[in-house]
């Protein structure tokens, strides 16, 4: 467990959170942190109040490496109500055309490949997106409309599991970045009806899945009688993951505790047969304990980059 201190506890790792229905994802970041009394967290990618799923929420140290949770790939169920289109692009918005649908698998199918692979994407008004400092949401309750840069996503998997002539149901994995909403917006249009989403789930963020989630009721539900005792706050740390996995992906060059050291004080140092260039994952001694993240820039040459603090190894 984290020390404590009057603001809260120095807790280090990731929560993963099956976020519920109509609650935002920052109302929920309040709510897990005051459970862990933990100073710091932050998420890693907002999902609207419609939508559920997957949220992993970085608590202390680990909220240095969020970036690369932000920026991973997402897989997400969706299901959208064909024929009726609103301007928020989901079912919390006003309706502004309601259009008849007239529809076939093949037509269907064809439209459907066009959003697979590289392409486009004009982010919605009603995106948490951010206009100097303010999100867009807010400008789009006030009827203020902002340019907004259009963005190059990718789609690696779109699935049709179900169709008929009132709904939709796809499963999507994607890029960062990537607006679910939009597309089934675009996907109306380019099908002449219109159509907007009724609901949304988020299956995956980079290798974390919806198996690995907890409920927020669960972590109430622990600390609901004694929610600052000691073996309260043990239970709760016991479903966190380590800071680590957030990197998961990178390769791991393991140095010893000199060369760590000189790490720390934020030298360059010299390795061995290691990953040519690019971000690595760094961890020290015989225990191999993580300690942050360095860069390759030139050949077997390793630069701190982004380390945890020392406090709290």
């Amino acid at each position: 467990m984290g020390r404590q201190n009057r603001y809260g506890r120095n807790i280090n790792g990731i929560i993963l959170i099956d976020k519920p229905f109509g609650i935002s994802s920052n109302d929920l970041l309040q709510k897990i942190k005051w459970l862990f009394r933990a100073n710091k967290a932050g998420h890693t990618g907002a999902l609207d109040p419609l939508a559920t799923g997957v949220l992993p929420i970085c608590l202390g140290e680990a909220t240095k490496f969020s970036q690369y949770l932000l920026d991973a790939d997402k897989r997400y169920r969706v299901t959208a109500k064909l024929g009726e289109r609103t301007d928020t692009s989901d079912s919390e918005g006003h309706t502004i055309s309601i259009r008849p649908v007239s529809l076939d698998k093949m037509r269907l199918e064809t439209t459907l490949n066009s959003f697979r692979g590289k392409s486009s994407q004009i982010p919605s008004m009603f995106s948490a997106l951010k206009h100097q400092g303010y999100p867009l949401y807010k400008y789009a309750r006030k009827g203020i409309t902002i340019k907004r840069k259009i963005r190059s996503i990718y789609v690696y998997d779109l699935q049709l599991h179900y169709w008929d002539l009132t709904k939709i149901e796809l499963e999507i994995h994607c890029s960062k970045g990537t607006y679910i909403r939009t597309i089934i917006d675009d996907l109306g249009e380019r099908l002449g009806c219109g159509a907007h989403v009724t609901a949304l789930s988020r299956l995956r963020v980079a290798h974390y899945s919806t198996k690995d989630i907890i409920t927020l009721k669960t972590l109430q539900n622990i600390s609901s009688n004694a929610p600052e005792a000691p073996t309260t706050l043990a239970k709760l740390d016991s479903f966190l993951l380590p800071i680590d996995s957030a990197v998961a992906d990178m390769p791991v060059v393991n140095l010893p505790l000199d060369l760590a050291t000189r790490v720390y004080m934020g030298q360059t140092v010299t390795v061995t047969a290691q990953p040519k260039t690019g971000l690595v994952r760094l961890t020290k001694g015989d225990t191999k304990q993580f300690f942050g993240i360095g860069k390759i820039v030139v050949l077997n040459r390793i630069t701190p980059y982004r380390l945890i603090s020392k406090s709290h190894i």
